[in-house]
Order: C-alpha cells, then structure tokens, then sequence
C-alpha cells in the first residue's frame, strides 16, 4: 500500500489538517472506556490522533504502525511520551499483552487478501488477554461510497501553514470486492500522488472471519452513534471478544 497520506512526509500533514477529532473517535473512545484503565493496542495508529486521546483517557496505549513518517509525526505531539510507539505489525505484537484491540480509519479494509486479514486476526487473539475485546471499522459495501470517490464530489481544499492545498481522488479499479485508487494533492510547487486498494467485505464475511480467529462477535453497528446496521454513514463498526 503506496497511499502517501501514510508514508510521504510532505502529505501526512495535510491527513492532519483535513481529520481533526469527530464522531468516529468518540466512538472508539467509547468502547475502550467500556474497560477501565485498559491497556490497548492501537493497530495502525497513523499520525496518533485516537492514540493519544485514549493515553489522555488514563489508558495504557500502543500504537503500532509500519509507516515510519505517520509515527515521527505522533511522537512529536503534546502527551506522545504517555504512548509506546511501535514501527511494525502485528507480526509484532506480544502475546496476552493487551485488553483491548482498535484498528480505526478503515485499516482493516488495507489488508486486501483473505491470508493478510486472516494472519492479522490471529495475531490480534494472540495479543489480546482472554475476554479481550477488538473493535474495528469497515466501510459496508452496499452502500457503495466509492462511487463518490471522484474528481468532482471527494474534491476539497485543505489550508495548511496558509496555503490551500486542492485534493481530490479518482477510482481506477473497482472489482470483486476490491477498490483501487489514486489520490491527488495539489501542492504549489506540482501534484503528488498516493495510491492505495481496499477490500470491501460484508457483514457476514467478517463475522465468518472472525469466528474462524477464534472471535465471538458482540455487536455490530451501521453508525457512529450506535444505529443498527444500515444507517446513511454506511459503516460496519464491529466489537468481538477473543475466546
């Protein structure tokens, strides 16, 4: 995966400038504070911005991340010394070591094969205590929001350091589950790209997975205030509980 809001220095700031606190942190801090004091594994932790909410919470954080240019960005931040900040995988993680399990911004949707997303959630029941809990987002397919991933409706103007930046993305590809993509910044001084694919599975793809990682599903929920499975954001947010 190539996407430049993860990897390339001169972008990662704009992810920032574009994404600030919403909804979707809410929810994940939500369902952490669910468990007291926790100690949590944020897999995938890009630039840290639930990472360091989570510490802020009186949470004993993780962030893994394998992109090297997101984590130098996190641990520049006020609080990253309350975060253990880890360049990797899951491959990674150590066993029976956390209480709970978070992979938001859609990370779970990068692991495009069946054997990727298969080796990640036996990794998570390995890093996860007995009655651990995992939580993740996943973009539900029949609502079909690559559609608006083009040059016209995803095209905005982020503002940073006082110079407006246009972005916008366009679908290359879009086929048996998978989307790819291009991004593109609009920098003043020429364009820069990100590429990337996403896997797009339903909601009882990902509960035979998970069942299979040895997972009991808990919840599953459509929206970030909780709607059941269905609501106009169009997510699958998934809680199970390692076995």
């Amino acid at each position: 995966m190539h996407h430049g809001e993860f990897r390339d220095p001169r972008i990662i700031p704009l992810y920032d400038a574009q994404y600030g606190w919403s909804a979707p942190d809410d929810f994940f801090r939500s369902v952490v504070g669910e468990t007291p004091n926790a100690r949590v594994l944020d897999l995938g932790c890009g630039t840290g911005r639930l990472t360091l909410g989570l510490a802020a919470a009186g949470h004993a954080v993780t962030g893994v991340d394998p992109a090297r240019a997101s984590l130098d960005l996190a641990r520049a931040k006020p609080g990253a010394e309350r975060v253990t900040w880890v360049e990797g995988t899951s491959a990674d993680l150590p066993a029976a070591a956390f209480d709970v399990a978070v992979m938001t911004s859609h990370v779970a949707q990068f692991l495009v094969t069946d054997a990727e997303w298969a080796a990640v959630l036996t990794d998570l029941h390995r890093a996860l205590v007995p009655g651990g809990r995992l939580a993740f987002d996943s973009f539900d397919p029949r609502a079909r929001r690559w559609e608006t991933w083009n040059p016209v409706d995803s095209r905005r103007v982020v503002v940073l350091d006082g110079v407006e930046v246009p972005q916008w993305t366009e679908v290359t590809s879009a086929a048996d589950g998978l989307v790819s993509f291009t991004h593109h910044y609009g920098f003043p001084d020429g364009k820069r790209t990100g590429t990337g694919t996403m896997r797009f599975r339903g909601e009882e793809e990902l509960r035979e997975s998970l069942r299979a990682a040895g997972f009991s599903v808990e919840r599953v929920y459509g929206g970030w205030h909780r709607e059941p499975v269905g609501a106009p954001d169009g997510e699958l947010l998934v809680i199970a509980r390692r076995a």
